[in-house]
């Protein structure tokens, strides 16, 4: 089975910590250049020390807030401009805050639509010809288990995924013939900043402590654990390799088995 991404660039969204750091660690033990991708220029330098560079790789980043899609479209267009060319794109950004979708502002919304599909569209639109003409494409967008199953308390963030599910599935339809597969991973709970912001709130609402919501999570998974972000990391990393050249426009749950659908 062919794993390797030797002299094949993969760009890397929200790479300087938890599920987007990971994937960048082991695509870059595929052997993929990988070119970071996120808003603090200091996270960014101190990632790049994580990554394996004995095959000879060139890895690099690029700074981008997907709060402002019109500076990552400059950031993106500058690169590819340049005559970069990207094999596998990561789309992975932190998801909006938590809370009921009955008491959601319209701009949170929008401020999501913005960052989440938007932001993502921009990338694909970039870099998707050079994919073409390198006759190797992979675009992997890292969103939620929310697409089978809405999470309660996740409003907006239900909506906004949904969105990109069903972008994601449109795209793959319409990319396939060059051989690009564009597909989509939802992680379950899993460890990172985010989860535990979620259920420092969640605690703080009900009036339990950190450690009793966290059991509680991981209780809702059969595996009765919550995920490491390097497990998540490992489905993407096969989703861009060369051996899932006929996985296209699907949805991977990387959740131990908690979704109650197939």
């Amino acid at each position: 089975m062919n794993l390797s991404l030797k002299n094949k660039t993969a760009l890397v969204c929200g790479s300087t910590q938890g599920i987007g750091k990971a994937a960048a660690i082991e695509l870059a033990n595929m052997g993929a250049n990988v070119i970071l991708l996120a808003r603090s220029e200091d996270k960014l330098k101190d990632s790049l020390k994580d990554l394996d560079a004995s095959n000879g790789q060139n890895h690099s980043y690029l700074v981008a807030d997907f709060a402002q899609p019109n500076d990552l479209k400059k950031t993106i267009t500058d690169f590819v401009n340049a005559g970069n060319k990207i094999h596998v794109l990561v789309n992975n950004t932190g998801g909006p805050k938590g809370g009921m979708i009955k008491d959601a502002a319209t701009d949170e919304f929008l401020a999501a639509f913005n960052q989440h599909l938007i932001c993502n569209h921009i990338l694909v639109q970039a870099i998707y010809p050079g994919m073409i003409s390198e006759k190797y494409g992979r675009i992997i967008n890292v969103i939620s288990t929310s697409v089978k199953q809405p999470l309660p308390n996740l409003g907006v963030s239900n909506t906004i995924r949904g969105a990109v599910a069903n972008w994601s599935k449109t795209l793959a339809n319409e990319l396939g013939a060059f051989g690009i597969t564009v597909n989509n991973v939802l992680p379950g709970a899993t460890n990172t900043a985010r989860l535990q912001s979620i259920v420092e709130v969640k605690a703080q609402q009900h009036n339990e402590t950190i450690d009793d919501v966290f059991e509680e999570m991981a209780s809702e998974s059969p595996m009765k654990r919550i995920a490491q972000p390097e497990e998540v990391a490992a489905a993407i990393a096969f989703l861009a390799s060369p051996a899932a050249s006929y996985i296209n426009g699907i949805n991977v749950p990387v959740d131990g088995g908690r979704t109650k659908s197939l």
